[in-house]
């Protein structure tokens, strides 16, 4: 699943291509996506500018003179600037057409992602207003996971991927940034210190900052605005790498399940 690296690549690489641009039309082969699209829609943005074009977690927010798109990528979805003359693929669902020729086309093969509208603050949305703070933000500090993780006996791995406490930490980034904490995952959030919370809130920062410079991480689906992969996965140093030594210590990288979800980590360094 596109997580916020795979958004945040797609929402720089798309804006310098569409800001500014006005919608000539809306496409739409297939409304069902996981919720359908508005009918009226097409009507909302014909003729409409594109203002800005920003990101909440993993939702795209295009930011038009009269409202806002909200855009989620799903388990296999991608966006792509392209000529509107090229013919869709299977699975290209979605067209927004410029005014200036080009088209931002959706493919989304498992019809997961959505496009929806908001009118008034995007925020304040469904889908928004109960996320957690961006891991970027000032707000989001070793101080802060201490103080949510109080009396909480869930897995600290479980914890920073719930996006009501911080917004972005998906699978293989949390997998990342506990390896690189010596923070083993299966440990109860709320016992590990308030410095040991220091650095993970810091080394998740790094972790997600890299994956970003680097295009995010292609282990399927994920391509940028242009086609390409993001190229993160050949650094990875625990995720997908069950039987091998591990880059610190030698001893072979274990892998269970926590939350239904592959868990990968050192035996040795995470404690």
């Amino acid at each position: 699943m596109p997580e916020l690296p795979e958004v945040e690549t797609t929402r720089r690489g798309i804006a310098p291509h569409i800001l500014g641009q006005t919608v000539a039309r809306l496409v739409v082969r297939q409304p069902r996506l996981r919720w359908p699209v508005p009918d009226d829609l097409p009507a909302k943005l014909f003729r409409r500018q594109i203002r800005n074009v920003g990101r909440r977690g993993k939702y795209l927010l295009i930011g038009l003179d009269c409202g806002t798109a909200i855009m989620h990528l799903g388990m296999s979805g991608s966006l792509r600037v392209i000529s509107p003359e090229a013919p869709p693929r299977q699975h290209d669902h979605l067209d927004i057409v410029f005014e200036n020729g080009l088209c931002l086309r959706f493919h989304d093969p498992r019809r997961f992602g959505c496009l929806l509208w908001a009118e008034g603050d995007p925020q304040e949305h469904p889908l928004l207003a109960d996320l957690g703070p961006e891991p970027f933000e000032d707000s989001f500090s070793g101080d802060y996971l201490h103080d949510a993780a109080k009396g909480r006996k869930a897995p600290v791995k479980s914890f920073v991927m719930d996006s009501r406490l911080v917004v972005g930490v998906g699978n293989i980034y949390a997998n990342e940034a506990l390896f690189r904490s010596g923070i083993d995952p299966r440990r109860a959030a709320g016992r590990i210190g308030r410095e040991r919370y220091e650095r993970l809130a810091e080394t998740i920062r790094t972790v997600l900052g890299e994956a970003i410079a680097q295009g995010g991480t292609t282990l399927r689906d994920f391509v940028n605005e242009a086609g390409k992969p993001g190229y993160f996965q050949q650094t990875l140093t625990v995720y997908g790498r069950e039987g091998l030594p591990c880059a610190h210590c030698g001893a072979s990288i274990r892998s269970i399940r926590l939350g239904q979800r592959a868990t990968f980590y050192c035996p040795r360094c995470q404690r």
